[in-house]
This record gives C-alpha cells, sequence and structure tokens, in this order.
C-alpha cells in the first residue's frame, strides 16, 4: 500500500524535530549538573561526573563520536573529555540549538 502523499515528509519533520528535542534536553541536563561547580570539584564528584559521563554519549552526531568514543575510557583523557565536554561542547551546542529555533522553528515543531 502506498504512503499519503506528504507522509514521508511529516514522518521526517518528525525524526528531525524529536532528534532536535533530545539534543536540547541532553544537553541543558549536562549544564544543570555541572553549574557552578569548578573543574576539580566537577572531577572529584563521583555521581555528578557519572551522570554527565550517561547523558553525553545520548547525543548522537558525528563531532560528537570522539566524545563517546572517549568517555567510557578512565583516566585524565577521559577527564579531559568530559570538562572539555561540559564547558565548550555542550553550551556552544545549545547557542546554536537556540538560535536554529529563532530562525527555523518548523524544525522544532512537532505537528505536521
Amino acid at each position: 500500500m502506498p504512503e499519503p502523499r506528504g507522509s514521508t515528509a511529516m514522518t521526517e519533520a518528525l525524526f528531525s524535530a524529536a532528534s532536535l528535542a533530545m539534543l536540547d534536553e541532553a544537553c541543558s541536563g549536562v549544564l544543570i549538573l555541572g553549574e557552578g561547580l569548578e573543574r576539580d570539584e566537577f572531577l572529584s564528584s563521583r555521581l555528578t561526573r557519572a551522570e554527565v559521563g550517561r547523558r553525553l554519549p545520548e547525543i548522537d552526531w558525528a563531532g560528537w563520536s570522539l566524545l563517546a568514543r572517549t568517555l567510557p575510557d578512565q583516566g585524565p583523557a577521559s577527564d579531559d573529555t568530559l570538562w572539555f565536554a561540559l564547558t565548550s561542547l555542550v553550551p556552544a551546542t545549545l547557542m546554536w540549538l537556540r538560535l536554529y529555533r529563532q530562525r527555523e522553528p518548523e524544525l522544532f515543531a512537532f505537528a505536521g
């Protein structure tokens, strides 16, 4: 049975909106977890560090692939990766998402 006309476009729009919403949610959660922490405080907090590490790989973008591969490792390289994500990658991603939401609100709309 053929798909109704416009069904593919609606499915792609819903997928895009859902992906952007998940990205926004994951980044916002990471920022909340690290809010007000200095690097040493963050790295010494096992619970906060573990939760940030758990949330970051949920972001499924090619630019984040190195981050996702490095996070399971322990040690200084993983520490540096987590801190860089918390202080640089996540804020930059949220800034661009907010800019895109203003310029292209239809990308973030779930309605077809």
